[in-house]
């Protein structure tokens, strides 16, 4: 039988595994194609899954249907959420991926563990200007060419200096554990930046209550929150060249990171 799975989980988070060698329905989920979720005993973790059948196809709906599994177990346990599509094809493949990346999942789980991550887009006007105008030849030479090479070079090294002050200055309100940041620049001609912050559970509401005030005093900036959500992005800074032994490939599907993430929430993971 194949299996699909979620996430891998802690074992404790369900005490019915301490008298079941074998899988436990989850009760409260269902996954792809509406299929009964399960708790699969493995060691001190359990891997939540379902039944699967290999010749039916995942689409946009799966991956919804897989994120809202994963949200589900965050919602009482820590959870390294799998890349969408990932297929055991039996209990053997299952047991043996897991048990040989035992050590860095319970290590993962640990530093994870009360942990959420954050996600704050922010919209900042262009300092940087139009881009130069159609370049004209002049005497065999594209000299207009090469000017607005280095007129560019300058705007991006401003964009890259405005962009690391707009970051830095939410490092210092936000006080998280951990950041990731993304920039790029909008069709519109607006930087925008993608901050990722890792804080613990407990300061959801501060965190929540500092972005009402730090969004009405920056003027300059339109700001955007979601979360909390699973520490996506900090399971893979973790787990990136860890394992000893590699587990299933996602299946390559069209909007797969559309599907499972929010937007620029990468569809990785264990």
């Amino acid at each position: 039988m194949a299996w699909y799975a979620y996430c891998i989980s802690e074992k404790q988070a369900f005490p019915e595994l301490a008298r079941h060698r074998k899988p436990i329905p989850v009760e409260s989920l269902h996954g792809v194609r509406d299929n009964q979720v399960f708790a699969y005993p493995a060691s001190e973790l359990a891997v939540i899954v379902s039944e699967h059948d290999t010749e039916q196809t995942l689409d946009q709906k799966s991956g919804k249907e897989h994120a809202r599994v994963v949200a589900g177990c965050f919602e009482h346990s820590t959870v390294l959420p799998f890349r969408f599509g990932t297929i055991f094809n039996d209990d053997e493949s299952l047991r043996r991926s897991i048990r040989a990346n035992q050590r860095q999942f319970l290590g993962t789980i640990n530093k994870l563990r009360g942990k959420t991550e954050m996600h704050l887009k922010i919209f900042v006007d262009d300092c940087c200007g139009q881009e130069i105008e159609k370049r004209q030849a002049v005497n065999g030479l594209d000299q207009q060419y090469f000017a607005s090479l280095r007129q560019s070079a300058g705007r991006q090294r401003e964009r890259q200096t405005r962009a690391r002050a707009v970051s830095f200055q939410m490092h210092r309100l936000f006080l998280p554990l951990n950041e990731d940041v993304n920039c790029r620049l909008s069709e519109g001609g607006k930087m925008v930046l993608v901050i990722t912050h890792l804080i613990d559970r407990k300061d959801v509401e501060r965190y929540v209550n500092k972005f009402s005030t730090t969004s009405a005093f920056m003027k300059q900036c339109q700001m955007q929150l979601s979360g909390p959500w699973p520490p996506y992005h900090f399971v893979l800074q973790l787990t990136r060249g860890a394992h000893s032994h590699p587990l299933p490939q996602a299946a390559a599907l069209p909007l797969a990171a559309q599907a499972v993430m929010p937007a620029e929430m990468p569809s990785v993971l264990v």
